[in-house]
C-alpha cells in the first residue's frame, strides 16, 4: 500500500471557513499531496496558493489524520495527512482545477466531503 503525504489548509474569514470544489460542487478543504522533497506545510501552503491565488502569512499546526484506504488502478493508497490553520492575504478566485470558492460556518447547508466534515469538527471542538 503507497503512503500519500497530504497538506489541508483551513483558513478562516469573516464570511466563514474557506472551501473549494471542482465541478461537482461537492466542497472541501484546500489541500492536496505533498511532492517527494516537499514537507506537508509547504503543501498545504503551495496547494491553497494553486487553488485560491490566497498566500501564506502564517500557519500553525492543528492536528494529524491518517485516511481510510482506497483503490487506484497502481494500488491501494492511505492519506497521511496534517491538517494547518493558515493566515492570508490576495484576493480569492478558483484556479485550476477548482471552479468553485464557498465559505462554510456551523449551519451551512453546503454539501461538503464526509472528511472535510471530520476535520471541521475536530477544528470547532478544539478551538473552544
Amino acid at each position: 500500500m503507497r503512503t500519500r503525504r497530504k497538506g489541508v489548509a483551513i483558513v478562516e474569514t469573516s464570511k466563514g471557513i474557506l472551501l473549494v470544489s471542482g465541478r461537482s460542487r461537492v466542497f472541501a478543504l484546500p489541500g492536496g499531496g505533498a511532492d517527494k522533497d516537499e514537507t506537508r506545510k509547504h503543501a498545504a501552503m503551495r496547494e491553497l496558493r494553486e487553488e485560491t491565488g490566497l498566500y501564506s502569512k502564517n500557519r500553525k499546526y492543528l492536528f494529524s489524520y491518517v485516511g481510510r484506504k482506497w483503490h487506484t488502478r497502481r494500488g491501494s493508497v492511505k492519506n497521511h495527512a496534517k491538517i494547518f490553520l493558515i493566515k492570508t492575504y490576495g484576493r480569492v478566485r478558483p484556479r485550476h482545477e477548482i471552479k468553485h470558492i464557498a465559505y462554510w460556518k456551523p449551519g451551512s447547508r453546503l454539501r461538503i466531503s464526509g472528511r472535510t466534515k471530520w476535520i471541521l469538527d475536530k477544528y470547532l471542538k478544539e478551538k473552544r
